[in-house]
């Protein structure tokens, strides 16, 4: 197992790219951190140049890690090469709670059974569709038709708000999470004629659009496709890749991001799934 450096992430974001749409994730996360977005990640791989598993983990020597201790993703080309790194390379610490974000559904019963062979409980919280973007020519803007409505950004001071509505929020982590996608990364809102945001969307560290919420009094105006197509084409336009992850029970977002040509493989699933110690 190697932690890659600098140089080394460069090309490893290369590597990923030819390997789009199953790598989205790590592809983003990478994408960040070459472009000097503050991380909290290190990055491993099994085997240097030639790897077959790419591995986004908390890093051990940035404090502000200790926020973000339970996070991870990863990228396998091989599945008995991440079983190895799962069970002998010690890749990741099963003595504490965490969670492995946007895994390939496939590899789950490997990853049950390793977790079982450490007796370590297992949990599927979510599963997604992988919807990406390749063709912006569909993203043509809708009108605002009320008076007083403008499109913006997020700042600082949406924070809470965010927040509070978010269905993983209303903690310490998910404030510093938000804090820093708004800082850092795009976003984009619906401002009322008092310049108080209704509607928003934002972009995480792995660069997937998501957080996309409208208040209830607001729903039914077409705010919700006015952001996913103006986020959509700022990111396009900034070089980002450009997807987002739909849970499956979620079919109205689903239709939403399908009639705005954001199309899936349909024969690929990701989830998150939840590590604890019995």
């Amino acid at each position: 197992m190697k932690v890659l450096n600098r140089d080394e992430l460069q090309i490893a974001e290369g590597v990923l790219l030819k390997h789009l749409p199953k790598s989205y994730k790590v592809y983003g996360f990478l994408f960040g951190i070459n472009r000097n977005k503050p991380t909290t990640l290190e990055v491993v791989v099994d085997t240097w140049p030639d790897f077959k598993v790419i591995i986004c983990r908390p890093d051990p020597e940035n404090k502000r890690a200790l926020n973000f201790m339970k996070k991870m993703a990863y990228y396998s080309m091989d599945e008995q090469s991440l079983r190895k790194m799962l069970t002998d390379e010690n890749a990741v610490d099963w003595s504490t709670y965490f969670s492995i974000g946007g895994l390939d559904v496939s590899h789950a019963p490997m990853l049950k059974q390793v977790s079982s062979d450490r007796r370590v409980k297992y949990k599927t919280d979510i599963l997604v569709h992988l919807l990406y973007l390749q063709d912006t020519n569909y993203l043509h803007m809708p009108a605002i038709n009320s008076s007083g409505i403008s499109i913006s950004s997020l700042d600082e001071s949406h924070i809470g708000l965010v927040n509070q509505t978010w269905k993983f929020g209303k903690d310490d982590v998910a404030v510093a999470m938000i804090r820093n996608m708004i800082a850092n990364f795009p976003s984009c809102c619906v401002l009322d004629a008092e310049r108080k945001p209704v509607s928003w969307i934002l972009t995480y560290p792995s660069c997937a659009i998501g957080m996309l919420y409208t208040l209830p009094e607001h729903r039914g105006k077409g705010y919700a496709k006015i952001l996913v197509s103006s986020l959509a084409k700022r990111n396009h336009a900034l070089g980002y890749p450009v997807y987002s992850f739909i849970e499956e029970e979620n079919a109205v977002s689903y239709r939403l991001f399908a009639n705005l040509g954001f199309t899936e493989d349909p024969s690929y699933r990701e989830a998150w799934f939840g590590y604890s110690t019995f």
